[in-house]
């Protein structure tokens, strides 16, 4: 049904980006449209470096069952291989053992297919030397997982040559050589490559962690961890006992004093960093990377992230540093306001799980929905609190650490990061989804696109997957050339339906569309934004983005209906001369004094 809409103005704050400055963000984060990608899930490139059980030593669950292999990439998610199989132990108990064999060589295969996309830079987690999936718990920062280059063995005789307290003896692996290959070959096609970097703890395979392990405290190392207890080699019984991140023992916890991480570990990161920044160490930092994504920063203490920004600016004036702030009570559904992290001497921005929320409150939320003006409140207070900074901040929907955007348009009363899965919510619906739901994706995707903020996409989201949180967001990613078996097992054997897993091409043609919009008017990205509720009821929202006298207008028709907006030209839209939407190439012309503008359920229309 059409409804004939007056419109209702409401205009807010105007907000600008400036020029870079050494303090400031880098000119081009404002601008750039990220990829995140989740390397051991992304693309298997090379199948002769794929883990073997001794590579997942020390990794939870801490055991590799009989029978144990890579697990086939096109398999139905959910269903059970012949070795997890285990007695007593259900899907979610099982699956961190599964490793899918994706690598660096698959990240470098897969550089044309992001370039295709509009991607202009690419975030990598965690790539060093780990035994998990998730490389979260590094046994090592100055050096690349071996099962992610083309010489796993070799690699780990490497290390055992070396002194890695000593930077003056560490080598060149093929892993690190590999990394900077895929450095070489992302720039070579005008592309960024920003690393994960987990400085808060190391896992317990980490070579000084093993070291006070051995020698308690006549180590050299004692002081890097927070130790609680040191063994008494008079009992039977092992008293040694440490600091685990948030109290997991798999994560000791870089020890920290009043002026931040302590010395040893600080010198220990500070190297490791200048290694992968300038890896030749001749000044040119061509052959680095460009930027750090922090983890568990708010963990880390500001005196320490003053000294890294100062330390990491040095060496590349132009790097963008982000950092992982997020909850500050988790159990109250607040978000930390992240201003003490970006104010010019942290970070030039954080994760912006905010934006997300907010967007899903919107679009998505049925018993608790914001309408137009709460959603542009909720918009503008973050671009007032955070100003020029803004332009910057990682708006993301979706990460490693969150049910995908699919799953939440899916079940969108469910809070966000919370409970987002079958495992802890037993009505946590696991299906595709619908023509409907895709197009509500849609519109969450072309407000992102449309807004300021630097742009993020997490692996996968463009080729259509769903999966709710960790680890149902971590499926190996769907990709054009390979067939999939049908999703249609359940994990607790609950019924479901059959679903079809395959790339999605309307879905990726979409979200290349909007990349090479915003790619192609750095008005998007670097424009002030005007807010205009035009109707409150219907949840319709316009903004208008101006830069160098230059002015979009963008409308979104967040309804399951089809509406027609009658604007005068004087109102909203300022020319008489006509209009075209960038994003479907229809062109609008004045009829009788107004504009006439149809717009489909979900659709936005960016008007130029």
């Amino acid at each position: 049904m059409k409804k004939q809409i007056l419109l209702l103005l409401v205009l807010f704050g105007t907000f600008s980006s400036a020029q870079t400055k050494f303090n400031e963000p880098p000119k081009w984060a404002k601008e750039a449209v990220w990829y995140q990608i989740f390397p051991e899930r992304f693309y298997n490139g090379d199948k002769s470096n794929d883990p073997k059980a001794i590579d997942m030593e020390g990794a939870w669950p801490f055991f590799v069952p009989k029978g144990w292999t890579i697990t086939p990439w096109t398999h139905d998610w959910y269903k059970l291989q012949p070795y997890e199989k285990v007695r007593g132990k259900n899907f979610y108990e099982i699956v961190n053992i599964r490793r899918y064999g994706g690598d660096l060589q698959g990240v470098i295969d897969k550089l044309d297919y992001l370039k295709k996309l509009g991607i202009t830079a690419i975030y990598l987690n965690p790539i060093f030397e780990s035994p998990s999936l998730h490389k979260y718990d590094a046994t090592m920062y100055h050096h690349v997982d071996n099962n992610f280059g083309p010489d796993p063995e070799g690699d780990r005789k490497m290390w055992g040559e070396e002194d890695p307290s000593n930077p003056k003896t560490w080598k060149w692996t093929s892993a690190d050589k590999l990394l900077l290959k895929l450095i070489k070959e992302t720039h070579k096609r005008g592309m960024k490559i920003m690393l994960d970097g987990v400085f808060n703890h190391m896992g317990q395979t980490s070579w000084a962690f093993l070291d006070i392990k051995k020698n308690q405290q006549n180590s050299k190392f004692k002081d890097w961890f927070t130790i609680k207890k040191w063994d008494d080699p008079t009992t039977k019984e092992n008293e040694f006992d440490w600091q685990g991140w948030v109290g997991i023992k798999d994560l000791p916890e870089v020890r920290e004093d009043e002026n931040g991480i302590v010395a040893g570990p600080k010198e220990y990161i500070f190297n490791s960093v200048k290694r992968w920044m300038d890896p030749n160490g001749d000044g040119n930092v061509e052959d680095g990377i460009d930027g750090w994504r922090l983890d568990v920063a708010e963990m880390v203490s500001h005196k320490f992230w003053k000294e890294f920004r100062t330390f990491v600016r040095g060496i590349n004036p132009e790097t963008y540093i982000v950092g992982e702030v997020w909850w500050e009570d988790w159990n109250k559904y607040k978000m930390f306001d992240a201003r003490p992290w970006v104010a010019g001497d942290e970070f030039d921005a954080v994760m912006n799980y905010r934006y997300m929320r907010a967007n899903k409150n919107f679009v998505l939320n049925k018993k608790e929905q914001d309408d137009s003006q709460a959603y542009q409140d909720s918009l503008t207070t973050m671009m007032k609190s955070f100003g020029d900074s803004y332009y910057a901040m990682l708006n993301l929907l979706g990460s490693h650490d969150t049910e995908r955007l699919a799953s939440v348009v899916i079940n969108p009363d469910y809070k966000y990061d919370h409970q987002a899965n079958v495992r802890d919510s037993k009505e946590y619906d696991i299906r595709k989804p619908s023509a409907t739901e895709r197009l509500k994706q849609k519109l969450m995707v072309a407000l992102q696109f449309t807004q300021p903020g630097s742009v993020h996409i997490y692996n996968g989201d463009e080729a259509g997957m769903w999966g709710g949180d960790d680890p149902d967001e971590r499926k190996p990613n769907v990709w054009q050339e390979f067939k999939y078996e049908p999703e249609t097992t359940h994990p607790f054997n609950k019924p479901r339906p059959v679903d079809e897993v395959k790339f999605d091409n309307d879905l990726f043609k979409f979200y290349q569309k909007m990349a090479s919009l915003r790619n192609s008017n750095k008005i998007l990205s670097l424009g002030t934004i005007s807010f205009n509720v035009i109707d409150n009821n219907l949840k319709i929202i316009g903004y208008t983005r101006e830069l160098n006298n230059e002015k979009v207008y963008v409308i979104a028709n967040n309804n399951s209906e089809s509406n027609t907006l009658n604007l005068a030209a004087d109102d909203f839209l300022g020319s008489k001369a006509g209009y075209k939407d960038l994003v479907s190439g229809v062109s609008i012309k004045m009829e009788r004094n107004q504009y006439n503008i149809k717009l489909a359920p979900y659709q936005l229309v960016v008007l130029k």
